[in-house]
């Protein structure tokens, strides 16, 4: 939403600088402008023009405005104009390079969440390797080393039942197989934090992906197990 609103305010924000340069003031400007449609901006723009039109000051209104939608590109712009405004200074240059400026920001915003995006994923891919890795030593290698216990009794000539048989091989792999849940649990838990450090640059903010990896965790391990052993 306050990207939307950044691409809004950048769009008001040019089209304030061309009128200004045709020579309306800058109270006239935002009034004329109010009829157009700025999308998730559009009932902040016609309260600014509103407020401007009962007599409240330009400078007062665009605080008003920018306090409203909790935008800091949209606070900054609007001390930046507030500024010119006060000073009597090329208002229009001013609103020329606050465009800019708010363009810059934006584009940046975009390669940073690109990049960032490209980072999560990367994340994502090498948990999901990592639980493959985990469930081929789960269903594949563990049960072989049952394999190996039967064949070193056979050569002792030990004579066993066949329910003595059956607790020798699966008390090792259930010894094995539920530290290795632990452990894919843990990476899930660590890997989210991680995730959500780089992308939102808090540790908090992974609390949700490492919800999300350790749910993926327990639903992918326990339907490999119910498919392989059904």
């Amino acid at each position: 939403r306050e990207q939307k609103m950044n691409e809004m305010f950048l769009e008001f924000t040019r089209n304030l600088a061309e009128a200004v340069s045709a020579g309306a003031p800058v109270s006239k400007a935002i009034i004329n402008m109010k009829k157009k449609d700025y999308g998730f901006l559009d009932s902040n723009v016609k309260k600014l023009a509103n407020q401007i039109e009962l007599g409240i000051s330009v400078q007062r209104a665009l605080q008003t405005f920018a306090n409203d939608t909790r935008s800091s590109v949209i606070r900054r712009a609007a001390a930046l104009i507030n500024e010119a405004e006060r000073s009597g200074g090329e208002i229009d240059y001013i609103l020329e390079s606050t465009a800019k400026s708010i363009s810059e920001v934006e584009k940046l915003k975009k390669e940073r969440r690109s990049a960032i995006y490209n980072l999560v994923v990367q994340g994502y891919i090498i948990f999901f390797t990592f639980i493959g890795i985990i469930l081929i030593m789960d269903l594949k290698i563990l049960p072989l080393t049952a394999g190996i216990q039967d064949i070193g009794n056979i050569g002792n000539f030990q004579v066993q039942s066949i329910d003595s048989i059956d607790s020798a091989q699966s008390a090792p792999i259930a010894d094995f197989s539920q530290p290795l849940l632990y452990l894919l649990v843990a990476q899930g838990f660590f890997m989210g934090l991680v995730i959500g450090k780089i992308s939102e640059g808090s540790i908090k903010s992974g609390v949700k992906h490492s919800l999300i990896l350790v749910t993926i965790s327990f639903l992918v391990s326990g339907g490999a197990r119910l498919f392989f052993s059904g």
